[in-house]
């Protein structure tokens, strides 16, 4: 399985030329960022996050905002009233823990408890934490997965049709110990791009797909459960 991944890594390498991928933010800039994003295009939910900056300027005055008023900001997300929500909760919570909101101490701790810690947090799920863990200067070696990728990788026949995200992170890390969180971090990108110029959730574009030749649902000639 490990070759598997290695082999659509390259193979995917093209969809990354027209890519910038940002520089790393600080973890809590990264959450921040990922909790907003869930069912979001990428533009509207960079945009959202950076209106939360000119706005709050800090992760300490977003967790003494009235959710509402953080609603207001990131209005065009998907489902911003509940994301503004656990937003709030997430950095009071942080706060009570980390006064500073400096969540460099994660880089230290086993990666399961470093993601066992984040998920506790309010709206905090696999792909928030892992994105939080690889995406961020703490540069962790853990995968990242949304939807797209997830749909991917199950028709892939990587994963079982009734995988979800967690198991699909954890199994995609642990085939690949030797990656970076820069090779997660890429892949995830790659594949994410791939889910959403080609492997739609209806009538994917297999003709299009640069996976075609490994995928049991382009060679049956339509898309196996999903």
């Amino acid at each position: 399985m490990g070759t598997d991944l290695e082999r659509w890594r390259g193979k995917l390498a093209p969809l990354l030329d027209d890519i910038t991928i940002l520089p790393r933010r600080k973890p809590a800039g990264q959450l921040v960022k990922s909790l907003i994003s869930g069912r979001t295009r990428d533009a509207v939910s960079l945009d959202a996050y950076r209106r939360l900056g000119k706005r709050y300027h800090s992760a300490a005055r977003i967790a003494d905002a009235p959710p509402d008023d953080v609603a207001a900001v990131i209005y065009d997300v998907t489902f911003a009233e509940q994301k503004s929500r656990w937003l709030v909760a997430a950095m009071a919570e942080i706060r009570s823990a980390c006064p500073d909101f400096n969540l460099d101490f994660l880089a230290a701790m086993p990666i399961d408890a470093a993601l066992g810690w984040l998920e506790r947090l309010p709206g905090v799920g696999r792909k928030v934490a892992a994105s939080t863990l690889n995406a961020s200067s703490l540069a962790r070696p853990v995968f990242i997965v949304d939807t797209h990728v997830l749909r991917v990788l199950r028709r892939l026949r990587f994963m079982h049709d009734t995988a979800d995200i967690s198991a699909t992170s954890e199994a995609v890390t642990a085939a690949r110990p030797g990656w970076d969180a820069d090779d997660f971090l890429g892949f995830h990108v790659a594949t994410k791009r791939l889910g959403q110029i080609a492997c739609h959730e209806t009538a994917p574009a297999c003709g299009a797909c640069l996976l075609q030749a490994d995928c049991p649902s382009a060679r049956h000639g339509g898309p196996l459960p999903s």
